[in-house]
């Protein structure tokens, strides 16, 4: 069995307040309204030979951040933290300092995706802050969709020194292939591949980016991902791409062995070596994880 690190997952408690998205009115939200703490992950981490986790925020919180780090103190398998600070202001760079002191505070992640102006990351950030994140050995994970990669490519032009991580591949429509915004997404992920800086892509976030009638089906969604996961390794190669499972918020569509099925059975068609980068390697070198 691959010993595996999952790149990408949540912790939360919703009577904390900080995850306004979570609403209980929101139909196909509300099963993800309760608790979800590492005693329900870690079953699930033991039988898949997953040895480490990075753990990323789920709320514009700089509290929710301190919560993550609290776990990560008290869980190994934590290996990493990806929080937020508010990067348009420039007093994030002293949020950034005091975190950083915390040696599995990674990175920061904007939620870019629920912004209303698309191009947010290439007009607010603070110079400041940016240059905080680079002098702290810091990471950038972009939680983007398909209609802002075009921004977000020109943020990576101007910060060449900041690694940045893909999540969830830009969460490209999931079986529709043959559409306009796939077409799209694969022309400017192609471009933001080819910059000379490292710039790596998550394989995570994809089951609920499925249309519904593909949920619960491993088969099924596994057809509609292949051409997603096709163009992935075409640009960004095994060493440039990290597996992950965006639980618990994976459960809406899936689950978490359903969903390293899926992964498997692309992942298994690479060399041993290669395999070991997706599956461990690229999130180990990344995030600069200590073995577990």
């Amino acid at each position: 069995m691959a010993t595996r690190i999952d790149s990408h997952q949540h912790f939360w408690q919703p009577a904390r307040g900080d995850y306004t998205w979570l609403r209980a009115d929101v139909p196909v939200l509300a099963p993800l309204v309760r608790d979800f703490m590492p005693q329900d992950l870690m079953p699930l981490l033991e039988a898949h030979d997953v040895t480490q986790t990075v753990l990323v925020q789920a709320a514009d919180s700089q509290a929710e951040t301190d919560f993550m780090l609290e776990l990560a103190t008290a869980h190994e398998f934590i290996g990493g933290v990806v929080g937020w600070v508010d990067l348009s202001r420039p007093e994030a760079a002293a949020s950034l300092e005091r975190m950083a002191r915390h040696p599995k505070f990674k990175g920061v992640r904007p939620m870019l995706q629920d912004l209303p102006d698309d191009d947010w990351i290439v007009r607010a950030p603070h110079p400041d802050a940016l240059q905080a994140l680079v002098r702290l050995g810091l990471r950038f994970d972009a939680l983007v969709k398909p209609r802002h990669l075009g921004a977000l490519l020109r943020f990576l032009r101007e910060w060449p020194q900041l690694p940045v991580v893909i999540d969830h591949a830009a969460k490209p429509p999931v079986g529709e292939a043959d559409g306009e915004v796939f077409a799209a997404w694969r022309h400017r992920m192609r471009e933001i591949a080819a910059l000379p800086q490292q710039v790596c892509c998550k394989f995570s976030g994809l089951w609920t980016e499925a249309p519904s009638a593909m949920y619960r089906d491993a088969d099924v969604v596994a057809h509609a991902v292949r051409p997603v996961w096709e163009h992935l390794l075409e640009c960004f190669g095994p060493g440039r791409l990290m597996w992950g499972s965006d639980w618990p918020v994976l459960t809406l569509a899936g689950d978490y062995a359903g969903w390293i099925a899926v992964s498997e059975a692309f992942i298994a068609q690479l060399s041993t070596g290669e395999q070991a980068q997706v599956w461990r390697g690229t999130a180990q070198r990344f995030y600069d994880l200590q073995p577990a």
